[in-house]
């Protein structure tokens, strides 16, 4: 297959290497953007602090069976992310590492596997594009370097894709057909979402009803049993939660079951309470932002792409699964950016080899090249807005912060990053412009996990009021909370109590005032502005701001006199002696 003039600027070594040296040379690169940061910062809201919770909870008390943070049971989500930072931590000893290791290393291994499967259906050339266009996307790295569910579920989905089409294309292959389904039950105990692969099953289907004699020997009734594979995975979780929730009994434990098992799954789809979005949001929102450039790559390829599917069948058949996993989505009301993370793998390989063979339409390089010109724009006038102490840039780092001297710093990095853009167009005028994007990208994302986590960590995590409250609180003093955040257990250095995560705010301030009227040196943090009948904020204790919001820290004297009781008395203490991430 001859290169691209496209892809001349890059040295004929590169892909000259053997098939394992390019792969490692492309790991080690990826690894460098994907682990930096990691010890650097703390769980950041809003998912983060709640999983390292859990993951520190089943560590400490032997239990890992059912997630719970604070002391309940936790069940929006499956437990095998939290298994996985709770086995690092377990390893470790330091949560601040372990939180970020999990997607870390499972986004490497989506790496490996995109350029593996681009290097077997063409050529260590399109499989190096692949990665380089996966790694382009924004979308990527983001979720590479967070603590969020979808990385991981994103990887156990490209481990299937890469079985089906290993099997149905570079095959049979028998056993990564069942690899395939086997990885969508761990996807599925991961997130409900991890079927998702078997969509790939309506288009390869398609080929074969058309043509009977395509997939010989890899389309026969053995494929029946794939969905085995999957529930038989399935229930190494499943049964042994079901039997272990049965055994507990209570109301609690019930709820759990139920709740994970239908609420997460099907009402949350079908019904969904949060997020809420019309059905063209990916489409509009979430894929020209977070997949940039690689809509304009399709577009700017748009023939050779018609021309491929025609000839290979296998990009067809990855379009189309790609396709249906957004139609998928944009079916549920409820919509986030980040579900469509699974289907990115398979899009930047899906357009590796026309990039890699033919020269995109003629608007494509100027289009970017002013995308370029426009990024750098924007950041280096944010950036000296920022210095300048510009009244709507103030009013909106409010929020988060007062101090001059941290928007200054923050002006700063933008400007550097800006710089940085500007640099890159300069210097490397004579090169593609896809070449210039990708060096800009890289080396702002380096920016964004150092510095740039120095900027965030404080403005991020309750570090700020916790040590206000804990100068303030007398000695042998107790710590409680309403209206509940994992992050605050994180970070406390006394023993904390709250009143219940499922609890509405009226029932966890009765649950508060009740529990601050048994014992003495009882205090509890508020929010300034939630709406409190138990307790007043006059001659409340100002703690400072974080995370949007100012704290106060209620004593007995801001009880009100004779607050209804609570309809039932929850209190969770979790014993914290100490910072768990310093």
């Amino acid at each position: 297959m001859p290169a691209s003039p496209y892809f001349r600027q890059f040295p004929d070594y590169l892909f000259n290497l053997s098939r394992n040296r390019l792969l490692l040379l492309l790991l080690t690169f990826a690894a460098v953007m994907i682990a930096t940061g990691i010890g650097l910062r703390s769980p950041w809201p809003a998912d983060e602090p709640r999983f390292a919770e859990v993951a520190r909870e089943m560590v400490a008390s032997g239990q890992w069976m059912i997630p719970m943070r604070g002391g309940e049971f936790y069940p929006d989500k499956p437990p095998v992310f939290m298994w996985s930072i709770a086995f690092f931590y377990w390893l470790t000893g330091n949560l601040k590492v372990a939180f970020l290791l999990p997607n870390a290393l499972c986004s490497l291994l989506t790496v490996g596997l995109v350029y593996d499967l681009g290097t077997r259906l063409w050529n260590q050339r399109t499989g190096a594009i692949a990665v380089m266009l996966l790694m382009l996307a924004p979308q990527f790295l983001v979720q590479a370097q967070k603590a969020q569910i979808d990385a991981m579920v994103a990887c156990w989905i490209t481990v299937a894709c890469y079985g089906l089409i290993r099997h149905f294309f570079t095959g049979p292959a028998w056993g990564w057909y069942f690899v395939a389904w086997a990885f969508m039950g761990l996807g599925i105990i991961t997130k409900g979402v991890g079927f998702l692969p078997a969509l790939m099953m309506l288009p390869l289907l398609a080929l074969h009803v058309r043509d009977p004699n395509r997939f010989q020997g890899a389309m026969t009734w053995r494929c029946a049993l794939g969905p085995v594979a999957m529930f038989a995975v399935v229930a190494t979780w499943l049964v042994p939660m079901v039997l272990y929730v049965n055994g507990l009994g209570t109301e609690e434990a019930l709820a759990y079951k139920n709740n994970i098992l239908f609420k997460q799954t099907g009402e949350r789809y079908v019904d969904s309470w949060g997020h809420l979005q019309p059905w063209y949001y990916y489409l509009t929102s979430v894929i020209p932002a977070l997949w940039f450039p690689l809509p304009l790559i399709l577009l700017a390829l748009l023939q050779p792409l018609v021309d491929a599917i025609r000839h290979r069948p296998v990009v067809l058949v990855q379009l189309a699964w790609v396709a249906l996993v957004i139609l998928f989505f944009s079916i549920s009301p409820g919509k986030r950016g980040v579900y469509l993370l699974p289907a990115l793998p398979m899009f930047a390989l899906a357009l590796a080899p026309a990039l890699s063979t033919h020269r995109p339409a003629r608007w494509f390089p100027p289009i970017l090249t002013g995308s370029h010109v426009l990024i750098a724009a924007a950041l280096v006038t944010l950036g000296v807005l920022a210095w300048n102490d510009h009244p709507k840039l103030v009013e909106k780092v409010s929020d988060y912060s007062r101090d001059p001297a941290r928007l200054h710093e923050a002006g700063s990095l933008v400007l550097t990053m800006g710089l940085v853009w500007l640099a890159s167009l300069i210097g490397f005028w004579r090169s593609r412009p896809l070449g210039r994007l990708f060096l800009a990208m890289m080396v702002s994302w380096l920016l964004l996990s150092t510095w740039g986590y120095r900027i965030l960590e404080p403005l991020r995590t309750p570090r700020n009021i916790l040590a206000a409250a804990e100068q303030q609180l007398p000695p042998g003093a107790q710590l409680g909370m309403i209206n509940f955040s994992e992050q605050f257990i994180l970070f406390s250095k006394l023993d904390f109590v709250h009143f219940s995560y499922f609890s509405g705010l009226e029932e966890e301030e009765r649950n508060a005032w009740y529990w601050m009227e048994g014992g003495d040196r009882r205090y509890v943090l508020a929010e300034e502005g939630l709406s409190l009948t138990c307790f007043t904020y006059d001659g409340a204790r100002d703690l400072g701001v974080a995370h949007r919001e100012r704290w106060r820290l209620l004593g007995p004297d801001q009880r009100r006199p004779n607050c209804a009781p609570p309809a039932k008395v929850r209190q969770f203490t979790t014993q914290t002696p100490g910072s768990w991430l310093e």
